[in-house]
């Protein structure tokens, strides 16, 4: 019986890849792991800085996303998360076709920045057809285009203490007793320059739909779906997370789940 040799940097990167996954279960929130005490949040927060530091050893920080042919499209992109935000401005904007967008750029950056729907479609764009991998353990090929987010990042000039590229979205996923709580997601610099990691406002050819983000979604190839906000309407780059909903950097890591979702 004949046996597939593995070489010590595949071990590892199996090794290190299916510890960080164990503490992915799905996109449904355990209750447990909302809590700061929690001792599952304190995996899933092991787990991130493991996968973290796995990918940026492993894969290095500049490695591509596999990227697909348009034969590999097989079917149509399933919406993650929020499908239609419920904001009374977002729906104005939907019906006159986001021709009154504009995409902020604040924080950390020299040059403040807003940038209308046509300053962004003027812009360079980079086309990429790649595999959407969400932890509740589907995935879809698609084809996205946009503006690679470093062109943006570069025009508003960060600062030297920008950390993270902190994405503010119009769907409210929740309502607390101070109003209604806002999607949020972040990514650090090194992810923000990546040449994979796009502003999309295009899916498979046409104008991205309303299910999918529109008018602006982010793309991070090298992590699952829910780092990829939807519904965009501003950038803030940041130091910390400390002034930013529990600390956490993300809607979702503030509920348990890793910040650093790679794959």
């Amino acid at each position: 019986m004949s046996r597939t040799p593995i070489d010590r940097r595949t071990f590892l990167r199996r090794g290190l890849v299916g510890a960080s996954s164990l503490a992915l279960g799905g996109c449904q929130i355990l209750d447990s792991a909302t809590r700061q005490e929690s001792t599952l949040r304190n995996v899933f927060e092991s787990a991130s800085g493991l996968t973290h530091r796995a990918q940026r050893a492993l894969g290095g920080d500049q490695t591509l996303a596999r990227e697909y042919s348009r034969a590999d499209i097989r079917q149509s992109q399933h919406p993650n998360g929020s499908v239609w935000p419920t904001g009374e401005d977002y729906r104005e904007m939907a019906q006159d076709g986001f021709a009154d967008f504009a995409l902020s750029v604040t924080g950390q950056v020299e040059t403040p920045l807003t940038l209308s729907r046509d300053a962004l479609l003027a812009m360079p764009a980079r086309t990429q057809i790649t595999r959407h991998d969400c932890v509740e353990g589907w995935s879809c090929i698609a084809e996205w285009t946009g503006v690679p987010l470093g062109h943006v990042l570069d025009r508003a000039r960060p600062r030297p203490n920008a950390r993270y590229a902190v994405f503010h979205c119009f769907d409210a996923i929740e309502r607390s007793l101070s109003g209604p709580v806002y999607y949020y997601e972040s990514i650090g610099m090194v992810d923000a320059y990546h040449p994979q990691t796009i502003l999309a406002y295009a899916m498979n050819g046409a104008p991205l739909p309303i299910p999918n983000g529109a008018p602006l979604r982010v793309r991070v190839e090298r992590q699952l779906g829910y780092k990829m906000a939807k519904y965009i309407h501003s950038i803030e780059l940041v130091e910390s997370f400390a002034h930013l909903g529990h600390g956490r950097g993300s809607y979702w890591a503030d509920r348990g789940y890793e910040w650093y979702a790679g794959i």
